[in-house]
């Protein structure tokens, strides 16, 4: 029988020995600050000092951030406006089922948002909120019904009304 003679694996790379190593401190130069929020191990705050804390919010700051979170809510579907002209510009009169998917969807997602009104703005209605929400909720339909207008053109355009 043959003797297989095994040699020891070669040592590993430089680099993998280098990743592999804890890194040495560098001797740090005095001359450049810590960036603002930098907190360094020595720099630590102790355990008992605590970051200054704002006052909570008044009911009246809550109010103002819900109504404004809402109007974000109520803006949004307008956003798609602009991209549902283009698609059903770019899909053409003709009766294809790409131009007939765009137009159910096209009458779909308003009248689910319209059923989901009051879901869409449960979480924003506080007594401080109620009376000035429905401005709010009439800009919402109103945008949902011109999202409706666009699917009744699209329908008019490909001849499926009379």
């Amino acid at each position: 029988m043959a003797q297989t003679h095994s040699s020891p694996p070669p040592p590993p790379p430089s680099w993998v020995v280098s990743l592999n190593s804890i890194p040495v401190p560098k001797p740090r130069s005095t001359n450049i600050p810590d960036p603002p929020g930098f907190s360094g191990v020595g720099n630590r705050r102790s355990a008992t000092s605590k970051a200054p804390s704002h006052p909570p919010a008044t009911t009246d700051e809550t109010d103002t951030l819900k109504l404004k979170k809402a109007w974000e809510v109520a803006i949004a579907p307008a956003k798609q406006l602009p991209v549902n002209a283009i698609m059903m510009y770019m899909s053409g009169n003709s009766l294809q089922v790409f131009s007939v998917m765009m137009v159910f969807m096209l009458f779909k997602t308003p009248i689910q948002a319209l059923i989901g009104l009051p879901d869409a703005f449960s979480r924003f209605e506080t007594d401080g909120t109620r009376g000035r929400l429905w401005v709010v909720k009439l800009v919402y339909v109103l945008i949902q019904l011109v999202a409706l207008g666009f699917g009744i053109w699209k329908v008019n355009g490909m001849g499926l009304l009379p």
